[in-house]
């Protein structure tokens, strides 16, 4: 794709005018495939750091795909598809919430430690509560710092935080939220479900809205629908001067659908996830991504995000993930790992 021209601050594609980019944009693209260089550099058994990319080693940032990150594969293989526990829709949507909304592998295991198979029929709230009550005695958290979650206080009245969350379970799974969600004929309908349900706004109910439909309970596209967090509506701010009256929603629709020829026009090869597409989950949180990426890469844009530094530090977890994702993708029986590791690109 050939440049139009170059202007103070951005750069005009052809194809994308009116609108017009920064140099951030094509930073988009190249921390997408730097960040899956890395990923695969890791599973391949290199030595870290997995990258040359000095941001990207000294810093915590997410995979370019969603369900590649460790706490999506412990939910799709350990909570979702976990064998030793029960298939129907409304365990499979309890096990769902549990985790999620504490999103910490750690609670998942001390509940599972003390309970055995979490599952929904011998659900106690007064004893999930007194067990989760007992570790923030002992000064430990029970939640991710990835999301803030809303106390749900005024709907269910508890003091603490957690007692509401088990609440909002019980209050979700008995309002035949599962037979609604299955009868829902487009993403949208499911994400209005979700997020009519207390402390839920866009952007939750859309990262729980995707964590489900990894399971059997629905099976939407993850290129059908997209809610923008405002990570996402950040970044995309430091890659557009002007958006020529594009929404958000539809920014991340067109680097979706425009992701092969940005790759080619960029002279990148992208390994995809074992020949799956980036979806429009990943575009949103590419976004995100890119937006504190470019807080260190391009600290001169500021875009409508006022942060500028990012937070967290990389650490390594030497723990082990195989790799394994919801069946319906496909891709489970290509996943090849360490030296026979087996990698797609855009441009074979």
């Amino acid at each position: 794709m050939n440049k139009d021209k170059k202007t103070s601050g951005f750069t005009i594609y052809k194809p994308l005018a009116p609108a017009k980019v920064t140099e951030v944009y094509d930073s988009y693209w190249k921390f997408a495939v730097l960040r899956q260089e890395t990923f695969f550099n890791r599973i391949n058994g290199k030595e870290f750091p997995w990258t040359k990319d000095p941001v990207i080693s000294k810093y915590k940032f997410t995979n370019t795909y969603r369900a590649a990150d460790r706490v999506s594969q412990y939910l799709i293989r350990n909570v979702i598809y976990n064998d030793d526990l029960p298939s129907e829709p409304k365990e499979i949507l309890f096990r769902i919430l549990l985790f999620k909304l504490f999103n910490k592998i750690e609670t998942w295991e001390l509940l599972t430690s003390e309970l055995g198979h979490l599952v929904y029929e011998d659900f106690d709230f007064k004893l999930y509560d007194k067990i989760l009550n007992k570790v923030l005695t002992n000064k430990k958290t029970i939640y991710s710092a990835a999301y803030i979650m809303p106390s749900c206080k005024s709907r269910f009245g508890h003091i603490r935080k957690h007692s509401n969350h088990l609440k909002l379970i019980e209050y979700i799974l008995e309002n035949n939220t599962v037979e609604r969600l299955m009868e829902a004929k487009k993403m949208q309908q499911a994400f209005e479900l979700i997020k009519s349900f207390p402390g839920l706004g866009d952007f939750l109910a859309y990262q729980l809205l995707i964590d489900i439909n990894y399971s059997t309970i629905i099976d939407f596209s993850e290129s059908e629908f997209v809610v923008p967090g405002p990570g996402a509506i950040g970044g995309i701010s430091k890659c557009f001067s002007d958006t020529a009256g594009l929404s958000n929603v539809e920014i991340i629709k067109l680097m979706t659908d425009r992701q092969e020829k940005e790759f080619e026009r960029l002279g990148l090869s992208f390994k995809n996830l074992w020949g799956r597409r980036l979806q429009l989950i990943d575009c949103q949180n590419l976004f995100c991504e890119t937006d504190k990426y470019a807080r260190v890469m391009h600290p001169e844009i500021k875009g409508t995000s006022d942060r500028v530094r990012i937070k967290q530090v990389y650490k390594t977890n030497a723990k082990p993930i195989n790799y394994w994702f919801p069946p319906k993708w496909g891709i489970n029986d290509r996943i090849i790992t360490g030296k026979e590791l087996l990698t797609t690109t855009f441009n074979k």
